[in-house]
């Protein structure tokens, strides 16, 4: 009998403890190599543990402890072998293909909530959308939750009228525990540093949106025909940080031990608020990519972070962060710098204010932007100057392309 061990990956340098997220698998079970056994959290990412061999599984640890790195969390008797497969199907359709409308029928007809257990994709799901069984009509066999059913529920909107009315206030008593994951209890501590390590302060402007708005609405449709993805407000705010960040050096630098760090070059992290937690994955060189290649890079990160595949790399060695609060319909709030570098720009909701322009006042689409710095290394004239040229290139976007200047100043050699 040959048993293979299977031991917990490290999933950086610097990271020595994991959690067991969650067991796709259980002891007893038969599973093929590469087969995915548990999905592991750790600071910075998830992980997944597949099976090195086929065999016969021993699980080790429970859901939601915490283990080290190198641990052996699983055994394999390699002895055992996954059963043919080529009869069953053939035998299962035959029966299931008699008795499955019967069965729908009755699901159909009882317009009842089905409590089955849910399949392990859909349990995934469910878990990061904070799913009830109770909220599901159980479309598989026995009443069995399948993945499709919880993706046309999303689709169709949740929460449904009985759900609704099943989580309401009851004039109960009733409170829940929930352990913090990995991520939230690392995010909750790197805060905390920020407001105690740094003398962080935040200053605040406004932009009017009028010329975003109108590029949008004249080739929005262009624009999707020939790139395949929309022009949203990240990829412009984007590209005018990052000419900012030329002029601006010290906003685009850190504090390490005694000596200041200026990056000749713009990694920029995007805030993703993620099924786990807030990420913060990291376009590389952000300086030298168009709107088009900025859109797609948040787009593809965008994805890696909803379904949980962002790598240590992609989450790591950014210069400067944008986060966005206006998708939450945030007006103001003061961003936390995301260590260890030294400011963070805050966007917010876009509202039409009335607005005083040449003596008349008229409706303009607005929106509160925050620059909030750690004053150790950037000064409130340096602060306030990123911001204004921030401010005045996404109000004039032509000044994107000139380094930030107006056209007739590069005529001029101004």
């Amino acid at each position: 009998m040959a048993i293979v061990e299977l031991k917990v990956p490290s999933p950086g340098e610097s990271i020595s403890e994991v959690v067991i997220a969650r067991w796709v698998k259980n002891t007893g079970d038969v599973v093929e190599k590469d087969e995915v056994l548990a999905e592991i959290d750790s600071d910075k990412a998830t992980l997944t543990l597949n099976a090195e061999e086929s065999g016969k599984i021993e699980v080790l640890a429970a859901e939601g402890d915490t283990v080290k790195v190198g641990q052996v969390v699983v055994k394999i008797d390699t002895s055992f072998k996954p059963e043919a497969k080529k009869e069953t199907p053939k035998v299962e359709v035959k029966v299931e293909a008699k008795k499955a409308e019967p069965k729908k029928e009755a699901v159909v007809s009882t317009g009842t909530y089905a409590t089955g257990t849910p399949s392990v994709s859909a349990a995934k799901i469910m878990a990061e959308n904070n799913i009830k069984s109770n909220q599901l009509n159980g479309s598989g066999k026995d009443g069995r939750i399948t993945k499709q059913d919880v993706l046309a529920a999303l689709s169709n909107g949740l929460p449904t009228a009985a759900s609704v009315l099943s989580n309401s206030w009851q004039g109960g008593r009733e409170k829940e525990n929930v352990k913090m994951s990995s991520l939230r209890k690392t995010v909750a501590k790197r805060l905390v540093a920020v407001k105690n390590e740094t003398a962080m302060l935040t200053t605040f402007n406004e932009i009017d949106m009028s010329a975003i708005y109108d590029i949008r609405a004249k080739y929005k449709d262009k624009f999707r025909e020939v790139y395949g993805t929309n022009v949203g407000f990240m990829s412009f705010f984007t590209k005018a940080v990052t000419e900012a960040l030329f002029h601006f050096p010290a906003v685009n630098g850190m504090i390490d031990g005694e000596e200041i760090v200026y990056h000749k070059y713009s990694d920029i992290g995007i805030a993703v608020s993620a099924p786990k937690g807030l990420m913060v994955p990291v376009l590389r060189n952000a300086e030298l990519m168009s709107i088009a290649q900025i859109e797609a890079g948040i787009k593809e990160l965008a994805i890696k972070a909803r379904d949980g595949k962002l790598t240590i790399e992609e989450m790591t060695g950014g210069t400067f962060t944008i986060t966005n609060g206006g998708v939450f319909g945030s007006m103001m709030s003061t961003p936390i710098i995301n260590p260890p570098q030294s400011a963070i720009l805050g966007m917010h909701n876009v509202v039409d204010r009335p607005m005083a322009i040449n003596g008349q006042v008229v409706i303009r689409p607005m929106m509160y932007v925050a620059l909030s710095y750690d004053h150790r290394i950037i000064d409130g004239k340096e602060s306030v100057g990123f911001l204004v040229k921030v401010k005045e290139m996404l109000e004039n976007p032509s000044r994107i392309l000139f380094g930030g200047k107006n056209p007739e100043e590069v005529l001029l050699g101004l």
